[in-house]
């Protein structure tokens, strides 16, 4: 196997131990020294067809870099669902994500699972409006990855820094991780925010995926979705928009700056909800989640004046500041904003110190955050194994 080869799949099972790293040794810069393995001497385009032969085992030449590949995969399309399978070897039809993206057919009603093998992507993908239900199936949030390094000065905007940016309805992404591996942002700066994955599409679902970024992770922006059993890594504000999305079992990391013992100095938040007024059914709700890492943060901040977050049944570490939220420096969002907290534990969960527009939930206030039907997930969330392809 050639230098190039070996780079490739040691570098996602690599990065991913510099990770772990970081939550044991909070002096450990995860995305830092992950840039710099993802860095060699070769160009990212490492991932294309310059690099490895583009002929396909599956049409009767001999590619060695297939030997491992399923020989009868992918399995043929069906009425229901139509296959676009992805390898970085050249073991399918597509080299990169977007170009299987490119080729679902415009306005589809079949399900169209773009299948990624193992391997790190370093593209920009944009899922159109046009290119409804699409599913990204992973290998597992730790074997693939699709990353880039835009930033919002980089870019012209935080909107459009997203290494992933899904327009479309119903995309689902399954056992796949998002990354945006731009230099972390010291609080301050500004125009640093890199946003890993941007989901503005509405009926969207993501199963035991990873989101890994800095300031600005993930913008959860218009629809509704629902994510479940996901990592979503940020420092500041690194859950932000204004779509309304329930996380069901999710790990939310905060690699915020340290923050020395006895100093209670703001250095980052998990949430920035943007409901603009009491005419807008959004919000955020997590349920059964858990909160670590690293820093003194908030829950959540009032990035508009109606912003909605709600914590049931979640863990939360000693990083979780007392007052738990903020209003944007602005005492005016304090009656409009809806920052309700539910039979939450851990060290961070202590209600004595909040803030004085926090909310303990009632039962009966907590009952419509809890489950699936908060996104109206009857009309349209499907199980996990809906249109899963094995190999």
């Amino acid at each position: 196997m050639s230098a190039k080869v070996i780079s490739l799949y040691c570098c996602v099972p690599a990065a991913f131990l510099l990770l772990f790293a970081h939550l044991n040794n909070p002096t450990t810069s995860f995305l830092g020294a992950l840039l710099d393995l993802a860095t060699p001497s070769l160009p990212f385009d490492f991932l294309t067809v310059h690099y490895f032969s583009n002929y396909h085992r599956r049409r009767g030449a001999y590619n060695p870099l297939c030997d491992d590949f399923p020989p009868d995969f992918p399995p043929p399309d069906t009425a229901a669902t139509s296959i676009f399978c992805v390898d970085p070897n050249g073991c399918c039809d597509f080299t990169t994500v977007q170009s299987a993206v490119d080729a679902v057919p415009r306005s589809s009603q079949k399900r169209n699972v773009v299948w990624i093998n193992k391997g790190i992507y370093f593209e920009k993908v944009t899922v159109p409006a046009t290119k409804p239900n699409i599913t990204f199936q992973g290998q597992g949030f730790d074997l693939t990855a699709i990353m880039w390094n835009d930033t919002a000065n980089s870019s012209h905007g935080t909107f459009y820094s997203a290494s992933v940016s899904v327009f479309a309805a119903g995309f689902v992404a399954k056992n796949i991780s998002f990354m945006n591996v731009a230099p972390i942002p010291r609080p301050g700066d500004v125009g640093a925010q890199a946003v890993a994955l941007r989901i503005g599409g509405d009926q969207a679902a993501f199963w035991g995926c990873g989101f890994f970024g800095a300031q600005d992770t993930l913008h959860d922006d218009r629809g509704r979705h629902y994510f479940k059993e996901c990592f979503i890594q940020g420092s500041i504000d690194f859950i932000f928009g204004d779509a309304r999305s329930l996380y069901e079992n999710c790990r939310l990391i905060s690699i915020a700056d340290p923050v020395p013992a006895g100093v209670r100095s703001i250095t980052g938040s998990v949430t920035a909800h943007a409901r603009e007024s009491t005419q807008e059914n959004t919000g955020y709700s997590f349920v059964n989640c858990s909160i670590g890492g690293t820093g003194w943060i908030w829950l959540g901040r009032a990035w508009r004046p109606y912003s909605r977050v709600v914590f049931a049944y979640t863990s939360m570490s000693e990083i979780i500041a007392s007052d738990g939220w903020n209003d944007w420096n602005d005492p005016s969002r304090d009656q409009s904003v809806f920052y309700g907290e539910y039979k939450c534990t851990g060290g961070g969960a202590n209600l004595a110190g909040r803030a004085p527009y926090a909310l303990e939930l009632s039962d009966v206030q907590a009952l419509p955050y809890l489950n699936t039907s908060y996104v109206d997930g009857d009309l349209w969330l499907k199980p996990y194994c809906d249109s899963l392809i094995s190999a």
